[in-house]
């Protein structure tokens, strides 16, 4: 594999989903999302409409009676956008170098990892520290049981339960069960 130079900004490769090294300008936009979290992750639980605040100035959109609760963990915070009524509890990692998609009424339990970076295979360019990501979309009222991992470029549709501790590798249709490592559908969700 050899590394691409077509003249675009790593920036501009990086939203693109390409390959891209971490640069100056990233290195930026990671400084400012750090601090915003890290502020978000030490403020007082009795001040919701200050978190909210927070919220709204890292994430991409933020829906109405959503709760995040910290600590909360980011690389960039723009590129996620959660729909209303959503609840993430403690522990939460959203890696988005790619966007970070979830739904309205989606519950996300202790411990989760959504992913979006991933790494070439070949050793030369991952050495050299060449990156790349892809999107991750959860559906309208998901249930990520407690320490769920989701990959790069993984859909989960509407209405599925992902059982505590899986790991989800490919996407998952709507309105089932699905447990494992990885995450494999055992049956459909009743009702």
């Amino acid at each position: 594999m050899t590394t691409p130079d077509d003249g675009r900004s790593m920036k501009e490769r990086m939203l693109a989903g390409d390959l891209y090294i971490t640069d100056a300008e990233i290195l930026a936009d990671q400084a400012r999302s750090q601090q915003l979290m890290a502020t978000y992750n030490t403020s007082a639980a009795d001040d919701s409409r200050y978190r909210r605040r927070l919220l709204e100035e890292l994430l991409g959109s933020v829906g109405e009676d959503t709760e995040i609760r910290p600590p909360f963990y980011v690389d960039y915070g723009s590129r996620i956008t959660f729909g209303a009524r959503c609840f993430a509890n403690f522990g939460l990692v959203a890696l988005d170098v790619a966007p970070i998609t979830i739904g309205d009424d989606v519950q996300i339990g202790p411990n989760v990892q959504l992913l979006t970076p991933t790494h070439p295979l070949e050793p030369g360019p991952r050495r050299d520290k060449w990156e790349s990501a892809a999107p991750i979309t959860v559906g309208d009222n998901v249930w990520l049981g407690g320490g769920v991992i989701v990959l790069p470029g993984v859909t989960i549709g509407a209405d599925t339960v992902v059982g505590a501790g899986s790991v989800v590798t490919r996407d998952l249709p709507a309105g089932v069960v699905a447990v494992g490592n990885p995450a494999r559908v055992i049956r459909a969700v009743d009702g």
